[in-house]
């Protein structure tokens, strides 16, 4: 049913279109060159960006896309046939579909370097061809350092898609009239963009990614970028777009924000491509999964649990299928050898080859074949006896003031045997309690121990910046780590690429430019040479941001088998699952052990938000 102000919206646009067409006035669209001064990339492919700003986009990502619109252009699915994307000459899909139905939230899986990144950029860029009325955001980038409130950077956004929306809507209006079916879903989108409710919509979106009310009123140009990319992803939630794109938003939320979240997008009702490395945050948002690989997109009903169930049942069909079709030739071929020359048996030959030439012609089921990830391991340590990191009354602040101490009185040890995740609020002080173990920092009262046989290797989130992007990682490694006789052999090109293969780096990859390289790849870069060190104990802040879901479980697989300590900073539930034997709480300037494990945790923070009972 047409609303009555829908009806009267249509008549004002088809009087507006009355007076263009007889002259009597003409329609103008606002200049807002003054409020996209501060755009992002990002936000000028979700406002639809101009043909010379896509081709710049293109050209710097070197990326080629072709597909033919298979959908009605005025239809809010999409399918597009015959889709390939290209990085530079490197075919990553090769002619399949895409099909994106609205109420589908699908999570989108592949190893790392398979294009996942790459495919949401083209889709945001519309690279394919996706019809214009479909309001796109993809969130990829933070939001900009500005004089603006994070309040306002998240409503003042949304502004422009309103405009975008009327200058739509004028446009369909004068082109094909008021029956175009593609005016009521820009009315029931304006509907929604209702002004009136911006302010509390933007502060219950923003309170629920961890913004206090005084934060909401912050300037974006004196936040961290780990708060401006929250900021970014408000922005995405409030626009509520037709394609929502998500590539690893859980990347800079804690474990709070990560539950509030999935519990937010588990009820999206448009449609939502996501990206994630959380198998938990999978399970509990998507309702279908494409699996990008071996070049192809592949579509399955449900989430990243039924997917994995129904790709094994599937191999399990398949792998038979193709043992039998190989046994029946086997067969045949050796019933063929044998015939000789007997005339009734070579009647018989002939026939039996035409069997085996139709099985051929129709297609042969082909071995199961699964992408190699990688598998590696910590090498053993030295065992150190305890007290091995010892934390003797610690209090500390950055400014060194008592009234602003971030942790008071901490009585805490880490030793060879310990499995510890931290867990706790953004802003409590997780990283900063694992710059004190490894004396980055240093306590304003108190000490902190460490045995002098330790050797600490660290993965943090900005790990990867230190690799020279120019390098090879082949010559990355060779110059970095020259030949040491202490480590029992010289390292020349084949040895070092024997050790980079069991890190999933391996051919092509080890003579390409790091900076060719996708952030997950980068990431087993900096585990090989965490290796190098042989340490006797690892501590690990946020290290599953960039890896595939295989990557994780060898990450797991690899702390699990280390006979050091371990300290673990992350929002991977699944991951700390995997490993951790103690939760650490760390809240309200104290470290607390949890009685339980991170379900039980997690179940407490969805009764904190209300969410269960």
């Amino acid at each position: 049913m047409v609303s009555a102000r829908e009806v009267k919206a249509k008549e004002q646009k088809q009087a507006a279109k009355n007076k263009k067409l007889t002259g009597k006035a003409g329609a103008s669209s606002k200049n807002d060159e003054g409020d996209k001064g501060g755009e992002s990339v990002t936000e000028k492919i979700a406002h639809e960006a101009s043909e010379a700003e896509k081709q710049a986009m293109l050209d710097e990502g070197g990326r080629n896309c072709t597909g033919v619109l298979a959908s009605r252009p005025t239809s809010r699915d999409i399918k597009i046939t015959g889709f390939s994307m290209s990085i530079k000459g490197n075919e990553l899909i090769s002619d399949c579909s895409i099909e994106l139905t609205i109420g589908r939230r699908y999570g989108l899986i592949g190893q790392n370097g398979s294009g996942k990144t790459n495919f949401l950029q083209a889709l945001a860029n519309r690279e394919v061809p996706i019809p214009k009325h479909m309001d796109i955001f993809h969130l990829r980038t933070e939001a900009e350092p500005e004089e603006k409130t994070a309040l306002n950077a998240v409503i003042d956004h949304i502004k422009d898609e309103m405009e975008r929306l009327n200058k739509m809507e004028e446009e369909i209006m004068a082109e094909q009239g008021p029956d175009d079916e593609r005016l009521e879903a820009i009315y029931d989108r304006l509907d929604e963009l209702d002004p009136t409710t911006f302010e509390p919509r933007a502060s219950q979106l923003l309170h629920g990614l961890g913004f206090s009310k005084d934060m909401m009123q912050k300037h974006t140009k004196d936040m961290s970028g780990g708060w401006r990319m929250r900021v970014s992803l408000a922005r995405a939630l409030f626009a509520q777009p037709t394609l929502l794109l998500l590539d690893e938003p859980t990347n800079h939320l804690d474990l709070e924000a990560c539950v509030w979240l999935e519990e937010y997008l588990k009820e999206y009702k448009k449609c939502l491509v996501l990206i994630s490395h959380s198998q938990d945050f999978l399970n509990g948002v998507t309702t279908h999964t494409i699996w990008l690989t071996h070049g192809k997109l592949t579509y399955y009903t449900g989430n990243y649990d039924t997917f994995v169930k129904t790709v094994k049942d599937n191999e399990v069909v398949q792998q038979k299928k193709y043992e039998k079709e190989q046994e029946d030739r086997k067969h045949i071929k050796d019933f063929i050898a044998s015939c000789g020359t007997y005339a009734n048996l070579v009647r018989q030959a002939k026939s039996k080859q035409k069997i085996l030439d139709k099985m051929e012609a129709d297609g042969l089921t082909p071995p199961v074949r699964r992408e190699k990830t990688f598998h590696f391991s910590f090498p053993e340590c030295e065992k150190l006896a305890p007290p091995v990191m010892p934390f003797i009354n610690v209090s500390f602040a950055y400014d060194g003031k008592p009234e602003h101490y971030l942790y008071r009185n901490l009585e805490l040890g880490v030793d060879c045997d310990s499995r510890i995740a931290l867990v706790g609020p953004n802003g409590a002080g997780k990283s900063t309690l694992l710059k004190l173990m490894i004396g980055e920092l240093e306590p304003t009262e108190g000490t902190v121990g460490r045995h002098s046989h330790l050797c600490i290797a660290r993965y943090h989130q900005h790990s990867t910046e230190v690799l020279d992007p120019n390098k090879t990682v082949l010559e990355y490694f060779m110059t970095t780590y020259p030949n040491d006789p202490a480590t029992g052999f010289q390292k020349d090109a084949d040895q070092w690429r024997a050790f980079l293969g069991r890190f999933g780096v391996s051919g092509k990859m080890q003579t390409s430019p790091i900076k060719q390289l996708s952030d997950g790849q980068k990431s087993r870069i900096v585990f090989a040479t965490m290796c190098l060190k042989r340490p006797n104990m690892l501590l690990l802040d946020e290290p599953t941001n960039h890896l595939d879901l295989e990557a994780i479980d060898s990450l797991a697989d690899a702390i699990n088998r280390f006979n050091g300590g371990m300290v673990l900073v992350s929002h991977d539930f699944r991951l700390i699952d995997q490993v951790a034997k103690e939760i650490w709480v760390c809240d309200h300037n104290k470290v607390e052990r949890w009685q339980g494990d991170i379900r039980s945790y997690k179940d407490m923070m969805k009764r904190k938000m209300g969410l269960i009972h």
